[in-house]
């Protein structure tokens, strides 16, 4: 992270004998998304729920990371649940690309790893959906809470899960712990 920091800086330091215009303008726009996550990595640090780690594979690249989440609660305790999150050189015009990489059987996450959060919706009916003022910090807390509270089976993305739930709840959590032991251990 401080490597980033001081690249920055560097750069900022070229930049300012530089007119706009110049080709190297849309090296500047990627330059704000890390200043911003700069910012936003160290907020989101210092606010991390303890059921969620978040890991750089590039210190320098923090517009790419993972996050895990060990829900310790519900149907889907004693899992850990690996998700990729790819922040766009739009960002934070356009919400950050989330993936599920563990297989879940989860009425909001299609087994694809699609995910069903409006908050990484960049239009959103219901007016929750991404704006400018929500940071990373929202995307993980957000992500958490689909293992608790937000947990959706009326509206959901896999709606094979959701209709398992409401035929079978007993069979619905075996089948959650099974893809557990499997995938999520």
């Amino acid at each position: 992270m401080l490597t980033l920091a001081s690249k920055l800086k560097r750069e900022e330091g070229v930049r300012a004998g530089r007119t706009t215009g110049s080709p190297t303008d849309a090296t500047h726009r990627v330059s704000i998304r890390d200043r911003l996550l700069i910012k936003e990595v160290a907020e989101l640090e210092a606010n991390l729920p303890n059921t969620c780690e978040v890991t750089f594979p590039d210190e320098n690249r923090l517009h790419q990371f993972q996050l895990a989440i060990s829900p310790d609660e519900g149907y889907y305790q004693g899992g850990k649940f690996q998700f990729e999150v790819d922040v766009p050189d739009a960002y934070n015009m356009v919400p950050p690309k989330v993936r599920c990489l563990t297989r879940i059987w989860h009425p909001n996450i299609a087994e694809t790893g699609e995910i069903c959060l409006s908050l990484l919706r960049e239009h959103s009916i219901d007016g929750t959906g991404w704006a400018p003022t929500r940071t990373l910090k929202d995307i993980v807390w957000g992500l958490n809470s689909l293992f608790t509270d937000l947990l959706n089976f009326d509206d959901p993305l896999n709606i094979d899960a959701a209709e398992h739930h409401l035929r079978n709840k007993e069979d619905f959590r075996n089948k959650v712990q099974d893809l557990i032991r499997r995938y999520a251990d």
